[in-house]
């Protein structure tokens, strides 16, 4: 029997300085629109896929959720069985999910990395950090003056929409790069993301590190921009250049992160943290995807820095775990560890970072049973002779967009109601065979033959030149559980969309109780300098 723990409980036991992992098991879409504040979002569709990454250590305490109801409130009792079986030996449910939560005086909240885009706001209050309306950087580049703007986001965001004349160098590349993208040191610096929290901290980045230009970061981002009818950019390629890095500013980074007490660590602490039972370790490359496809530490995994301040909950899903972040510069590494810190992580850096000699042995994962699988032109014919039913298991928009015209649309949560329904041969489609297999492995039900897979997936069926049928409205957007249309939505010319996400990201501070608050380890706020002020006024 699986243990549950009342809401109450729950909430004394994120905040008694232990080790917890709590993981919203519902899929994306009904995560996004309600959840606990310290979540980890893990769909079951996807739960072994990411739990050995996201959780490695398998006796931590762990807590999965639903939503209570007829829809999700199952979900997480089926979660927690597979976690025990996969070896996780503390697991418990919260009793009524986020219904009984809210039932108990506690408080849901809407939106995805919610510690991240708070801590952006809070931050914004502590340093004061200066800022620029979208219609004052309009008249800068107006002017032809010298000014240099940076989208702190990674380069797959900067393509899909970006301020004309951006460069793209995300956040946890700045300390790096800055010197090669604004070799002036009076050339004025506006800093910009989708919206507000890198925004902010990629401008602070870049104050804290004493960079003398003028630093500022754009007020409300690409939606302010956006908002204030100016045309964005799209498909956009400027970046910083490749070998461009610099350790110029490795005593401003080291000075950095001593002034937040964060730990250099050797490799025979880490082997030693490695081994302890008690406690769960996340050794970080913060470098970015082609340098650590290039090499990296053996056990470690990569979070770009600027994406790991951002979206931490995609990169470590225990809190209270040990942070150890590496690089090979000694500037990346230190510069967001001095924001994890003031996150209320326990953040280190690695001596030595790359050149360490640290290894740490691979987490041991086990596989699901292989499905047989059906190539393209076999499916096709024996759907043609109606002997064999058709799963897709993708992404619902996915499925929107092309699918095999006699497919059915599901996912894994309603995977096992829908094969007893079926009476003969499935064949399942899905982007990554290894989902598929570990949804089949749970959701058979008993007695049943197990699907077959499409090899190749969609893929491989429209090379093989067969027919793909598109469908707007199926799923329908109740259906499309998978998929946040709140966030989402913001992006794709809704103005509407996009001020109450502005609403909803600037409102997220006045929702926090004082644990949550108390939690961060920003410096105390002082009195904004009146030159600051006036900056963010214009």
């Amino acid at each position: 029997m699986i243990p549950t723990v009342a809401p109450l409980t729950l909430k004394s036991w994120l905040h008694d300085g232990q080790e917890i992992a709590l993981l919203d098991v519902r899929e994306h879409g009904q995560y996004g629109e309600s959840h606990l504040f310290y979540a980890t979002p893990l769909p079951y569709s996807r739960l072994e896929r990411e739990v050995f990454r996201l959780v490695p250590r398998r006796s931590v305490r762990l807590v999965v959720y639903d939503g209570g109801d007829a829809e999700t409130g199952a979900v997480a009792a089926r979660a927690a069985e597979r976690l025990a079986a996969l070896g996780y030996s503390r697991v418990a449910v919260l009793d009524g999910g986020t219904h009984a939560w809210q039932a108990a005086g506690l408080v849901l909240f809407a939106g995805v990395n919610l510690p991240s885009k708070t801590f952006g706001e809070l931050a914004e209050e502590a340093y004061h950090t200066p800022r620029v309306s979208a219609d004052r950087l309009a008249e800068m580049q107006a002017s032809g003056a010298p000014l240099v703007v940076l989208d702190g986001r990674p380069v797959s965001e900067f393509r899909k929409m970006n301020i004309p004349g951006a460069t793209c160098c995300p956040n946890g590349e700045l300390a790096y790069r800055i010197g090669s993208l604004v070799p002036d040191a009076t050339t004025p610096i506006v800093v910009n993301c989708a919206g507000r929290t890198r925004s902010i901290i990629g401008a602070q980045t870049l104050i804290n590190l004493g960079v003398p230009n003028p630093v500022y970061a754009l007020e409300n981002g690409t939606q302010g921009w956006y908002l204030s009818d100016r045309a964005l950019g799209h498909g956009g390629t400027q970046r910083y250049a490749d070998g461009s890095g610099s350790a110029a500013l490795q005593p401003a980074a080291t000075a950095l992160a001593a002034r937040f007490g964060v730990p250099t660590v050797d490799a025979d602490t880490v082997r030693g943290w490695a081994a302890d039972p008690g406690r769960t370790l996340f050794l970080c490359d913060v470098r970015t995807p082609e340098e650590f496809a290039a090499g990296s530490l053996p056990g470690a995994q990569h979070t770009p820095g600027g994406q790991l301040l951002q979206a931490g909950d995609q990169y470590v899903g225990v809190r209270g775990a040990r942070l150890v972040l590496l690089d090979d510069d000694g500037v990346r590494a230190p510069t967001v560890a001095s924001w994890l810190r003031q996150m209320g992580h326990d953040a280190s850096v690695l001596a030595g970072g790359l050149q360490s000699g640290l290894a740490l042995p691979p987490a041991a994962e086990p596989s699901p049973p292989a499905l047989a699988t059906v190539d393209a032109t076999t499916l096709a014919d024996r759907l043609a002779r109606g002997e064999v039913a058709v799963v897709d298991l993708r992404a619902g928009m996915d499925y929107r967009a092309g699918h095999i015209p006699q497919a059915q649309w599901s996912i894994r949560p309603r995977l096992q109601a829908l094969l007893r329904q079926e009476t003969g041969p499935v064949v399942l489609v899905a982007d990554d065979p290894l989902l598929a297999a570990w949804a089949a492995a749970s959701e058979t039900p008993a007695g049943r033959a197990a699907p077959q897979l499409l090899a190749g997936g969609m893929a491989a069926w429209k090379n093989a030149g067969l027919p793909v049928a598109a469908t707007p409205d199926v799923p329908s957007d109740a259906d499309c559980i998978d998929y946040l249309f709140f966030v989402h939505d913001r992006h794709d010319g809704n103005k509407e969309a996009a001020r109450r996400y502005l609403a909803w990201e600037t409102g997220l501070v006045a929702q926090l109780d004082a644990d949550e608050k108390a939690a961060f380890r920003l410096p105390e706020a002082a009195a904004a300098p009146a030159s600051l002020a006036s900056t963010a006024a214009a």
